[in-house]
């Protein structure tokens, strides 16, 4: 059914009726709610939603515009089973960043989503790893795209390599021919995918703005992807190149000591990322960048272990792996 006579469907949607303290205090309930389109919009049928970090700082009251009672979820990915004529049967995925925080999101059966939302999903990729390229891709693109894509001759360092922002900055940066350095907490090599190497640094064993100007011959590096804020914050500053541009995406501690003078002096550029401030359409504008790179295998979803996968009446299990900094992509499956 297609054009302007829509469907209804029950839809299986976990719920959250108010915030809890914590993650082991979450309690999702699976209720039935009766959802249908508007003019413009797709209704999905969901086969797979990833949970991120964001989901359970939502849930727990750290995010005070969260909406309640709602359905938690920002990533997905399914078929349209209703939709604007020849629409029907489209296999897509998306991210975003009011669902699942101010409106109902994607941890359901089904979803209703702006049409401009959705993206093309690569047939090279399962349901399951599409469902989990939104939040950290999306952030890592936007990122890049608000400070200026790296350039072949550019040298790329990213703070917190092996988180899943991390280690989607250095695809979309080696993907675009830079340089690649990355720091990590304590020594371990990079464990994602690359299209050229990348050199670590164990902040753990090193002066690390001291390590990147001996690799750069001085000069420091042209883009800072700091995705683990204030404790990075001095490093990537005295790593930065004349011009060199920070992107922030995180803080533990909001507050930071802050040189002016070498800021101004250095010609640099700060940028901040909050991908909860994207729209659902402006997010899937984003990823409509990033799907000719997992078309042509330069991109590549995070690998999903099937212990990582859970029902939605597992979904509270789902959150509180990933309060527990699960470093496996955990997926819920209708």
């Amino acid at each position: 059914m297609s054009g302007t006579d829509t469907k209804a469907v029950e839809a299986r949607c976990v719920r959250l009726n108010a915030k809890s303290e914590n993650a082991a205090a979450l309690a999702p309930r699976v209720e039935l709610h009766a959802l249908a389109r508007s003019a413009n919009d797709f209704l999905i049928e969901l086969k797979a939603a990833a949970v991120n970090p964001s989901d359970v700082k939502a849930a727990t009251g750290l995010m005070p515009y969260a909406v309640f009672p709602r359905t938690p979820g920002r990533d997905y990915a399914g078929v349209v089973i209703d939709g604007p004529a020849g629409t029907v049967g489209r296999e897509v995925f998306g991210s975003s960043g009011d669902l699942g925080i101010r409106r109902d999101g994607t941890h359901a059966t089904h979803l209703v989503v702006e049409a401009d939302a959705v993206v093309e999903k690569p047939k090279n990729v399962s349901w399951e790893e599409a469902a989990g390229i939104g939040v950290p891709f999306v952030t890592a693109m936007e990122g890049f795209r608000r400070a200026g894509l790296p350039k072949q001759s550019e040298t790329v360092l990213v703070m917190g390599v092996n988180g899943k922002v991390g280690q989607a900055a250095v695809q979309i940066a080696t993907w675009q021919g830079a340089r690649v350095i990355g720091v990590v907490r304590k020594a371990e090599a990079y464990e994602g995918h690359a299209n050229a190497p990348v050199e670590v640094i164990d902040a753990s064993a090193a002066d690390v703005a001291a390590r990147v100007r001996e690799m750069t011959g001085g000069k420091g590096v042209d883009i800072v992807f700091n995705t683990v804020g204030d404790p990075y914050f001095q490093a990537a500053h005295k790593s930065l190149a004349l011009r060199g541009r920070q992107i922030l995406i995180a803080a533990i501690d909001r507050i930071v000591q802050f040189n002016i003078l070498e800021f101004y002096r250095g010609q640099h550029t700060y940028v901040g990322i909050d991908t909860l401030g994207l729209s659902s359409t402006a997010t899937g504008a984003v990823l409509r960048d990033l799907a000719p790179g997992f078309a042509n295998g330069h991109l590549k979803p995070f690998p999903i272990k099937a212990g990582a996968i859970y029902p939605l009446d597992r979904a509270k299990e789902a959150y509180v792996a990933v309060a527990g900094s699960s470093r496996d992509r955990v997926i819920l499956k209708p």
